[in-house]
């Protein structure tokens, strides 16, 4: 089994290249990778096992591969497969194809990593690799957009390597157990590159615009999964060190309130999506316990609504109220609709009962109000007009169904939610949040300021939250 492990997070990289050397056939290696990467992680849940890898000491590598791992890996293979199918009849260069797999083997790396240095390679990689995607189409504003990113993703992971350095100093190891004994400024700084890399709080209001502005596949990639490679770390140090959990939680409760608050209001579909999946993003840390099996419904989702979106006539909400949609896009449309707002049938349900089952009594009134937030935003889409006339890539409908089919398979996940009581509560909570939507929210015209988005705040706002972590966070947990 380590054997395998160690080949399956060599292949991604070792076939990235090997595309430029082979580029007729781009699109077949990398599929070839992301089937490589759904029996991996499928065998993780039916062997019910764990694997745990020390290489070269205590300044080597540390592998942590385990169920919650098998989804994340789940979810990072899906939703790259569905982004080469949506991409096989276009004109995708074969720099593409390696980049798009070197971004799903980084990503991947970060998933099983269990100490802080390798995981700062990871991330740095993703980082790198994703940057390229985003400023793919050599525009201008493509371009910019990257180096955004690029710079803040830099500047949060510089942030985490100094942290790194003085968990080592206190544990002699860069181990995640070492945070037991960290000194609070060694958490302060490492958390403060997590949540900027996975698009958390305020420390992630650089996602709207980066994820709205990329390309149709790029935006797919970056909310289904390469924000949940700073998200994953969070998750696992919950899981690992008791007095980590409750300021994951509270964080979890802070992200999912600010992100469905903006999404509430935004106009623009593919900014409504991307806030949507910072809202979404805390919903996983809120129960770090289920959080893997969230990512994997969030994933699978956010990519088919982001697939979608780029298929709609327009990205404003008010022309697409006097757009007729093609049915099937519509239909595809609701059916994620429904399956993010928790509607039965589809995993978002089981997903949404799991959580709230294993949140903190202090939690439930906050994440109720997050789920009927999520259920008004996608009344938007719900109820745009229908029967019009379809136009979209060759390529699309093979993705949107892989993934809307993944999103129904999940449901054996956890079936044990389909109970009177609980099917009772998330359909009150979607008929509330459609109601809302018919007598306020369609008519209410509220323009957000986005002075928090401008770049030269979002370094600001890093300082702050690394106040912030140090005095009342940590510092208040006596940790």
């Amino acid at each position: 089994m380590s054997t395998i492990t160690i080949v399956w997070i060599a292949l991604p990289f070792f076939f990235g290249f090997l595309i430029y050397l082979l580029p007729k056939l781009d699109k077949y290696i990398a599929m070839c990778v992301c089937l490589a990467s759904v029996a991996y992680g499928l065998q993780l849940f039916f062997n019910q096992s764990s694997l745990t890898l020390k290489l070269l000491d205590n300044f080597g590598v540390i592998l942590a591969i385990d169920q919650i791992s098998g989804y994340f890996i789940l979810t990072n293979a899906l939703v790259t497969a569905a982004v080469i199918l949506y991409c096989w009849h276009s004109d995708k260069t074969a720099f593409f194809y390696a980049q798009t797999i070197i971004l799903h083997g980084s990503v991947n790396a970060a998933f099983v990593c269990a100490d802080l240095i390798s995981l700062y390679v990871a991330l740095e990689v993703s980082g790198i690799a994703a940057f390229l995607l985003i400023a793919y189409p050599r525009s201008d504003r493509s371009i910019w957009v990257g180096l955004r990113y690029l710079f803040i993703s830099n500047v949060a992971m510089l942030f985490y390597l100094v942290g790194a350095v003085l968990v080592y100093q206190a544990d002699h190891s860069f181990s995640f157990a070492g945070l037991r004994v960290a000194p609070t400024e060694a958490l302060a700084l490492i958390f403060l590159g997590l949540l900027t890399k996975g698009g958390i709080f305020v420390s992630g209001l650089w996602l709207p615009l980066t994820h709205s502005e990329s390309e149709t596949p790029v935006s797919a990639m970056l909310s289904g999964v390469v924000v949940k490679a700073g998200v994953y770390p969070l998750v696992r140090c919950a899981l690992m060190v008791d007095e980590i959990d409750p300021m994951v939680r509270t964080l979890g409760v802070c992200t999912a309130l600010l992100g469905v608050f903006y999404a509430v209001f935004e106009k623009d579909t593919k900014r409504m999506l991307a806030f949507h999946t910072v809202s979404q993003l805390g919903f996983i840390l809120a129960a770090p316990k289920v959080g893997g099996f969230y990512a994997l419904t969030h994933g699978l989702v956010k990519a088919v609504l982001f697939l979608i979106a780029g298929a709609l006539p327009s990205r404003n909400f008010k022309e697409l109220q006097h757009q007729a949609i093609a049915t099937p896009v519509w239909i595809a449309l609701v059916m994620a609709s429904f399956s993010i707002s928790g509607f039965p049938l589809l995993s978002g349900f089981g997903a949404k009962v799991l959580t709230t089952k294993n949140l903190l009594p202090w939690q439930a009134i906050a994440m109720n109000v997050a789920a009927l937030g999520t259920a008004i935003s996608f009344a938007k889409f719900i109820f745009l007009p229908r029967g019009g006339n379809a136009n979209v890539k060759p390529g699309f409908w093979g993705a949107v169904i892989l993934l809307i089919g993944g999103l129904v398979v999940a449901n054996i996940v956890y079936y044990e939610a389909y109970t009177y009581e609980n099917i009772i509560k998330p359909l009150a909570t979607i008929g509330i949040g459609w109601l809302a939507y018919w007598l306020i929210f369609k008519r209410l015209a509220l323009k957000l300021p986005r002075v928090l988005e401008q770049f030269d705040h979002l370094i600001g706002v890093m300082s702050l939250i690394l106040i912030l972590l140090f005095w009342k966070g940590f510092a208040w947990l006596g940790i």
